[in-house]
């Protein structure tokens, strides 16, 4: 019994210990973001304006970026993660958004409708992730494991009880399978019905609006087809200028800060000064991949 115990508290010191050095990197690393962050939005507080917004919504992307980074490597449980994940998508909408204000009328609105998709699409990637951290420091987890192996046997004495909690929830779970599945029968049958007169109802409506307004569509699009197609090449130009700075931010080889992007007319122009040339050949190659990029000019310097 002494020895079973003295195996259990090491069992516990281990881990413990390896949980405590996790923190400790962690706490470093979310602590260098901060600073980081603050070191940028000084730089921000220096332009006016919409530059000014547009790069604290940057400042915030990299923070976001370095923190969700951060967690995945120190703090690798589904919870934190996913929640590191929900704040960067946040925080790269955010940008986005920002880039839409200096657009107007229709280009603003499918600017905005562009954001909202990327985010969407962002948020969907993260949900429902359920991943499982394992914990493996050099030799500390081959240790933890051989020790636990000491203990297996206190785990087989409920195996039997959870056993018979299982079976119990599971007869529980599917009697209440039973009557949801007949309520929700019942209720679909009803939906049915008043969606189809609903839907009756709309297409008679839809049909009258769409003579009417036929006419008035048609004029409506030969007069502003010409701001049109002006907008959608400005708001391409800003759309491409937010994916190849959230590329960057996303990069590990690359630090969102040093580089400085402007789109004219599908031509991407990188500046700035960068720690090293592989750095500014990695920006260089992000900005090719995105889509709608014609070509990418670079004045991009390495800091000596």
């Amino acid at each position: 019994m002494k020895k079973a115990a003295f195996i259990t508290l090491a069992l516990v010191s281990a881990f413990a210990t390896a949980q405590t050095a996790n923190n400790s990197a962690y706490k470093a690393a979310h602590d260098k973001a901060e600073t980081n962050y603050k070191a940028a939005k000084e730089r921000c507080d220096k332009l006016k304006d919409n530059a000014q917004d547009v790069c604290e919504e940057e400042a915030k992307v990299a923070q976001a970026q370095a923190e969700r980074d951060a967690v995945a490597k120190h703090k690798n449980t589904g919870n934190e993660l996913q929640r590191a994940e929900r704040k960067l998508a946040e925080a790269k909408f955010e940008l986005a958004q920002e880039k839409c204000d200096d657009l107007t009328g229709d280009a603003k609105d499918s600017c905005q409708a562009q954001a909202r998709s990327m985010k969407a699409n962002m948020t969907a990637s993260t949900a429902g992730d359920g991943r499982t951290a394992v914990l493996v420091d050099n030799g500390t987890g081959a240790a933890v494991a051989g020790t636990g192996a000491a203990v297996a046997g206190t785990g087989a004495a409920v195996a039997g009880t959870a056993a018979d909690v299982r079976d119990r929830t599971a007869a529980a779970a599917e009697r209440a399978g039973d009557r949801t599945a007949a309520a929700v029968d019942r209720a679909g049958d009803r939906t049915a019905a008043a969606t189809a007169n609903v839907r009756e109802k709309a297409s008679d409506l839809a049909e009258n609006a769409k003579e009417k307004t036929s006419d008035m569509a048609q004029t409506a699009r030969e007069k502003t087809a010409g701001a049109t197609g002006t907008a959608q090449a400005a708001m391409s130009d800003t759309m491409i200028t937010a994916k190849v700075k959230a590329d960057m931010a996303a990069d590990k080889t690359v630090k969102a800060m040093d580089v400085h992007v402007e789109t004219q007319k599908g031509v991407v122009m990188l500046s700035g000064f960068v720690p090293s040339k592989a750095e500014a050949e990695r920006a260089v190659e992000l900005a090719k991949g995105v889509q709608g990029v014609t070509d990418v000019k670079s004045s991009i310097q390495v800091k000596k």
